[in-house]
């Protein structure tokens, strides 16, 4: 007499079942994956007070996403949640340069890089999407 530990058929759908939908969610994870960017700040964490009140500021911003823009990228550095506008550097494709107002009687800010893009989806027309840095703190030394 001879005993099956387990059946084939059933194991093989149950594994056929578990696999069509993992190539259902696949897309997203992928999508997910490449989603993200990364930011590098350029300017240092302490800068002089000076006359103006206008500290620079600099971002490096960089993707994987092979759907992204760059054409479309509009980069803004974020004071108390007020965007101020920041303009790609001259010759360089991923890095930005911006001004932080900072009131005299102030000896530090916290802001943010914020960058809006568009990117190109399949059959339809591009969608936008942001990234967000984290939080910086610039102190100005008298």
């Amino acid at each position: 007499m001879e005993i099956q530990l387990y059946i084939r058929h059933f194991f093989g759908k149950l594994f056929l079942m578990k696999l069509r939908k993992f190539l259902l969610f696949l897309p997203i994870l992928v999508l997910a994956g490449c989603a993200s960017g990364t930011f590098t700040r350029l300017t240092p964490n302490e800068q002089p007070r000076n006359a103006n009140g206008l500290y620079p500021v600099e971002a490096m911003f960089d993707s994987q996403q092979q759907a992204l823009r760059w054409d479309s990228i509009q980069a803004y550095v974020l004071v108390d949640g007020q965007p101020y506008t920041m303009r790609q550097v001259p010759m360089l494709n991923n890095r930005w340069e911006g001004l932080v107002p900072v009131p005299p009687t102030v000896n530090t800010v916290k802001y943010r890089f914020k960058f809006d893009y568009l990117y190109n989806t399949f059959g339809n027309p591009p969608k936008p999407n942001s990234e967000f840095s984290k939080t910086y703190t610039l102190h100005i030394l008298d």
